[in-house]
Parts: C-alpha cells; sequence; structure tokens
C-alpha cells in the first residue's frame, strides 16, 4: 500500500545540488540518504530548497532559490508559473529545444525500467510555431471570490490572472471581468474557424447546469478535408496541430489495407476512424469504441457517410470481451493511466498483430509497452511529440508487431 501524500506542518529549507530528471516534471536530489524531487529545478543546478510534502522514504520540494543555474535556464515564459504561482507551465523556465531533451530522457528511463525496452530517441515538436499560445481548449474553475482561475499546483487555491503563455493572445479575454457563481467551471474553445466558444458548467442538486455564455455548445474542429462538431466540454486534442498530426501517423503505421478489421479503442470523436476508413474500403471494417456519449454522438454525426464505420459507446474492455471475431489492427490512445494489462491480453489474445499504441503519461505507456512485449509484441517504431509545450507532459506513440 502506498503511503499518503502528507503536507509538513513545518517545511524545513535545504541547499540542493539536483540531479537527473524525473517522471513528473521533478529533478532527483539527495539529503542525509532520502531523495527528494525538486520541481522547478534543472539537472546540475544548485538550489535552496521548501520541502513541501513527506511520503516516507522520499520528499517533494519546489526551488526557492536558484544559487548555481544551468545553462538552460531562462526567464520563464509564463508570466502566472512558477512557485507560489499557477501550475499551468512547469517547464517554462527551460530552452525548448532543452525541455525536449528532458522530456525524451525521462520517456527513455521510463520503457527501459517499466518496458524492458531501450529507446534513445528525441522529442519532436509538434508545429514550428514556437512553445506558446498552442492550447486551443482550457477549462477554468471559479474560486468562492467568483473569479476564474488556473490552480496552483496541488491545490485547490487558484490564481486569477488569466494569461498563461500556453494560450493564444485574447482567448480569455473579459471573462476576469464577470461575476461568476462560485464553484462553476467555464470550458472555453478557439474552433478552427477561430471563433471563440465558452460554455458554463454547475453542479446544482446533484445534477450539472449548463449555459451556453458565448458562441455555441458544438464548435467545429476540422482535420484534412473532414469537419467535426464537438462539444466545448467534451475531449479533443489541445493543441491546434495534435489531431492532424496524430491522424497522418496512425494511417501510416497501422497500413490497413481493402477488407482488413480494425479497432480504434478509446476513441473519442473517431478522428483515427476517418483515417483508417478509406484505406480499409467498404469491404473492410472499423471499430471505434469510447466511453463518452458527447464523443460518440459526434464520430457518429462526423462519420455518417462510412458505412464501414460502427461507433460504439462502453468500455473497450466489454467491448472485446464480446467481440466473435479478431481484428487486423487495432489503435488505441487510452487515458493517462494507460490501457493496462486486461485490455493488452484482450488484445494478445484476439491474434492482433499490429497495434498502434498512443500514450500521453510516459510510466503507464511504459509498462503497457512492457505488457505487450510479455505477449510476444515486437517495439517497431516509437515517437515521442512535445504536444505540451512549458509543461513536463508529453505524448508517445508507438507502433508494435507480432
Amino acid at each position: 500500500m502506498r503511503p499518503e501524500l502528507t503536507a509538513l506542518p513545518v517545511r524545513p529549507e535545504l541547499t540542493l545540488v539536483t540531479g537527473a530528471p524525473a517522471n513528473g516534471g521533478s529533478c532527483v536530489a539527495h539529503h542525509e540518504g532520502r531523495v527528494v524531487f525538486v520541481r522547478y529545478a534543472l539537472p546540475g543546478e544548485r538550489v535552496r530548497v521548501r520541502v513541501t510534502a513527506d511520503r516516507g522514504s522520499y520528499w517533494h520540494a519546489e526551488v526557492l532559490e536558484v544559487l548555481e543555474p544551468s545553462v538552460d535556464r531562462i526567464a520563464s515564459l509564463c508570466p502566472i508559473a512558477g512557485v507560489d504561482g499557477a501550475g499551468c507551465c512547469d517547464l517554462a523556465f527551460v530552452g525548448p529545444a532543452a525541455a525536449r531533451a528532458l522530456k525524451a530522457d525521462v520517456v527513455a528511463n521510463q520503457l527501459e525500467r517499466l518496458g524492458g525496452h531501450r529507446w534513445n530517441g528525441d522529442a519532436e515538436p509538434l508545429s514550428d510555431s514556437g512553445p506558446t499560445g498552442w492550447r486551443t481548449r482550457v477549462r477554468l474553475d471559479v474560486g468562492t471570490d467568483h473569479r476564474p482561475g488556473f490552480h496552483r499546483y496541488h491545490s485547490d487555491e487558484l490564481v486569477t490572472d488569466l494569461h498563461c503563455a500556453q494560450l493564444p493572445a485574447g482567448m480569455l479575454d473579459g471573462l476576469d471581468a464577470v461575476d461568476w457563481p462560485p464553484s462553476a467551471q467555464l470550458h472555453v474553445a478557439i474552433d478552427d474557424d477561430g471563433q471563440r466558444h465558452v460554455v458554463r458548467t454547475l453542479r446544482q442538486g446533484g445534477r450539472t447546469a449548463t449555459k451556453v455564455v458565448e458562441g455555441s455548445y458544438e464548435v467545429v474542429q476540422r482535420v484534412g478535408q473532414r469537419a467535426w462538431q464537438v462539444p466545448v466540454t467534451a475531449f479533443w486534442q489541445a493543441h491546434r496541430e495534435a489531431a492532424r498530426v496524430y491522424s497522418d501517423l496512425v494511417a501510416e503505421w497501422a497500413q490497413p489495407r481493402a477488407g482488413t478489421r480494425v479497432w480504434d479503442l478509446y476513441g473519442g470523436a473517431g478522428v483515427f476512424a476517418a483515417a483508417l476508413a478509406g484505406a480499409v474500403g467498404e469491404s473492410g471494417r472499423v471499430l471505434s469504441v469510447d466511453t463518452s456519449r458527447a464523443s460518440s454522438r459526434a464520430a457518429r454525426a462526423a462519420l455518417a457517410d462510412l458505412p464501414q464505420v460502427d461507433v460504439v459507446t462502453d468500455s473497450v474492455r466489454r467491448v472485446l470481451q464480446a467481440q466473435r471475431a479478431g481484428a487486423d489492427v487495432a489503435v488505441l490512445d487510452p487515458p493517462r493511466s494507460g490501457a493496462g494489462r486486461e485490455v493488452i491480453d484482450l488484445l494478445a489474445a484476439a491474434g492482433v498483430s499490429r497495434v498502434v499504441h498512443i500514450g500521453c503519461e510516459a510510466a503507464s505507456f511504459a509498462r503497457d509497452i512492457g505488457l505487450y512485449r510479455g505477449h510476444g509484441y515486437a517495439v517497431a517504431e516509437i515517437k515521442v511529440f512535445d504536444a505540451f509545450p512549458l509543461t513536463h507532459h508529453i505524448e508517445c506513440v508507438a507502433l508494435l508487431t507480432r
């Protein structure tokens, strides 16, 4: 049983020299035999830190002062992030190329430790437009002062300065001037026509009340020549280039042929299903599965002209257990927790010979790679994308064959 993360009543300050990057955005340091995970630090820096939490065998800490900085440290690109600021851009103080190198190191370490696979590639940018202004969807919480904001790291406290560097200029203009109901959430999206849409949700009496404040509840998102109408509150890739880049890569790596059967698991609004349907043709089948009713509705509407695509709203595990026939190819884009043993066991038992697996968390992605390898799958390709610039988050894509 894992020990609980315990806040310290007295938060000691230490001077440490940091080492390798750790999964989750910290660097590893040591103090009197104890491991300390230090946020807002870079490898090789000498820093004064404040210990923030005790987890028994290790501590968490955050940088108060940089005594000997790394050459990769820069002035923060996000004006609201950092110690005592918002938790939005936890690597805003790192040069973009250096940040990608750190992320690649973390993925390589997780793959070797948890997946038994050695990888020494690079993290690639999704576009050449730079590390700021890339996000097109964001959710804000409203505090007791009726003001919207971003959470501080692992805190219920909000930072009400809305100038996060991930967002394009003007995306949140005027929202800080409204008297919002406390505990409401604001969902804001910029669609592919450049229009802003704002939807407010509020939990009342066990039910969620939804109100369109600006624009529409469903917004236009495009990949290639196809358009989707996706609710502002539903999932869509946050980076403006992500859906296109991932869709192109999935189509390239999956290599479906006419007449083949493909499973699109955790398929969301069906972006990958659309990319795969043309290749399998009307004699093939694409089964797209997701638990979200809103995403499934968007998929059915957008793909209504593709009779070879079936969209099912259910858990991936239940759908796979019910399949009487296997598939030639499977594409998986699971949540941060990954696909896990049961789903990967079902894929292997179904005789799927080619898998494209996407993961947005390094440890769960690496664990899933290890599970595939345990079933005799070989890792043919891995790409790591810096899909969330200014943060420690990444997107990994693997091609596995058997």
